[in-house]
């Protein structure tokens, strides 16, 4: 009985911050990451610059327990590491579900959990970009804040938090404790929503700190976890929202609905103009925004975010 009522207090907090049919808002996807290499302080501070409610942190841990911003659990696909540590690879990546954006990862990773932050620091995060951005390095979570806090909003992500879990780290624990340190719980200067693909991560941060909205990622491949009303109802008593791949919300719009209905928002992902099939990546947002009605995309490009 006790564990219905606080299950029913969470619902409704979390419908109550839930911005439905409030403004439209743009996610600048692992920062403005079509100007700068993603996750690097250029990234974080030309998304602020274009004008993004939001910008996007996914997080790593370091060997010595220091939530840094970078997409992978690995750093080979955007620093140097090869070359700065050779020999430090490791072939064993049991229970990593995520590794890299590629769709075949190399068979030696250098994985983030590996490395100090001191040596990580070491390596240069903004060249395999574009030689301009040499010498840029993996930011902390707290470098983040520090620059992000009062600009824009903060939209961190656990990444694979289950990985992370076989190694004895609490990644939902350490971001907890970073947002109480800084004084990002509720904070209306700088709006807080935590999002991840794991369901587990976000249930305990659900109990252990209500007070931020909590979105639940959806592969295209995982669509049908969001195939009926009844589904999402079941969601709605541990998130605040729902952020299905784009192509989830294409095939079955009445997501959208069923979502609005349960005070769940709807934000789909990620909007490029690299790799658009519409006129311009503007129209693509309009159409997922305003015809469709989720209420905020990830973008590579927030300058191009179709504001009404």
């Amino acid at each position: 009985m006790l564990e219905s009522v606080v299950l029913l207090a969470i619902v409704l907090l979390s419908a109550a911050q839930a911005p439905v049919g409030s403004r439209k808002q743009s996610i600048a996807h692992r920062g403005a990451s079509a100007y700068a290499p993603e996750h690097t302080i250029a990234a974080y501070t030309r998304a602020i610059e274009q004008g993004a409610d939001f910008v996007e942190q996914d997080l790593a841990v370091t060997k010595d327990g220091i939530l840094v911003c970078i997409h992978d659990l690995t750093l080979e696909r955007t620093t140097n590491v090869r070359d700065v540590f050779p020999h430090r690879y490791t072939t064993d990546v049991a229970g990593a579900s995520q590794l890299t954006d590629s769709g075949a990862p190399p068979a030696r990773h250098w994985l983030v959990n590996d490395f100090t932050l001191a040596e990580i620091k070491r390596l240069d995060a903004g060249s395999w970009f574009d030689p301009r951005f040499s010498g840029a390095t993996v930011p902390t979570f707290q470098e983040a804040v520090d620059l992000v806090h009062g600009k824009a909003g903060m939209y961190p992500e656990l990444k694979d938090p289950e990985f992370y879990r076989r190694r004895g780290i609490r990644t939902d624990v350490l971001l907890a404790t970073a947002l109480r340190k800084n004084g990002l719980v509720a904070n209306p200067k700088t709006p807080m929503i935590i999002q991840s693909f794991d369901d587990e991560a976000l249930k305990h941060l659900a109990r252990d700190l209500p007070q931020v909205p909590r979105v639940w990622l959806v592969d295209a491949a995982s669509g049908a976890r969001l195939d009926s009303a009844d589904k999402l109802r079941d969601i709605a008593r541990w998130a605040s929202g729902v952020a299905p791949n784009k192509a989830v919300v294409q095939a079955h719009p009445e997501i959208v609905e069923w979502a609005h209905a349960l005070g769940l928002t709807v934000t789909a992902w990620t909007f490029a103009a690299s790799t658009t099939t519409f006129p311009t990546v503007r129209d693509e947002m309009a159409k997922f925004l305003y015809d469709l009605g989720v209420d905020a995309v990830f973008t590579n490009n927030p300058d191009q975010f179709p504001r009404r």
